[in-house]
């Protein structure tokens, strides 16, 4: 059986477009009309990875979004006709795991939902493993060792919880708030230009650019030498 797909989307014509693509790519595919519906499929069934529109009666996509979050990891594709920079940083400030803006083509739709699950399954690999490998840098997360082709490069306790975040998760775009909270913690003290200023220095030890800045939303594992 296929990966199971939930589309929360209230248009019926591209929710019918949508359903008929996924289902004729092998994947099972579940449709609800607003977001209120699509919770509750969600919490009835399980589902690998969730499209959902933004603009949606009864509960928007960013509250689905939201709701969804306190309980699962589930990846998230938003789809929406909004293309303003500050809806994409909201979709990522929320952990959506991409963003796809109407009108959209159906194949690019398609590439983006294999992307996200295929990045997931190597999520998951990497999480039971303890050394992570992206190009030429190693992170052995047991003797919390870093190296670039093989040379060790000595890296700070932040540093250090930097990289393994960026490595556990490639691909995925972490805003500055959630560095700020996923590594520093809650209770820190301090603001954006702290998270700038140790990527700055994690680039720079590293000697790679494959931390990529996305801009005006985060940062990102993507680029290799």
């Amino acid at each position: 059986m296929g990966k199971r797909i939930l589309i929360i989307e209230d248009e019926r014509e591209i929710q019918d477009i949508l359903k008929e693509l996924l289902t004729d790519a092998g994947y099972e595919a579940t449709a609800a009309s607003d977001g209120l519906e699509g919770i509750t499929l969600f919490q009835k069934q399980k589902f690998d990875l969730i499209l959902l529109d933004i603009m949606m009666p009864k509960i928007d996509g960013y509250g689905v979004c939201e709701i969804i979050r306190q309980e699962s990891s589930i990846p998230i594709i938003m789809l929406t006709a909004l293309d303003e920079e500050e809806a994409q940083i909201k979709a990522f400030e929320l952990k959506a795991d991409d963003y796809i803006t109407k009108p959209f083509s159906v194949k690019l739709v398609l590439l983006r939902v294999e992307a996200v699950l295929r990045r997931v399954k190597e999520r998951e690999s990497q999480m039971s493993e303890n050394i992570l490998t992206y190009g030429k840098v190693r992170l052995d997360r047991e003797s919390h060792l870093v190296s670039v082709d093989g040379i060790p490069v000595s890296l700070t306790h932040t540093e250090y919880g930097l990289l393994e975040r960026f490595m556990l998760y490639p691909g995925r775009v972490f805003t500055r708030d959630n560095l700020l909270n996923e590594v520093w913690g809650y209770d820190f003290i301090g603001d954006e230009k702290t998270v700038n200023i140790h990527i700055m220095n994690l680039r720079r030890k590293l000697g790679t650019d494959i931390i990529e800045t996305i801009r005006g939303v985060g940062y990102r594992l993507g680029k290799e030498d």
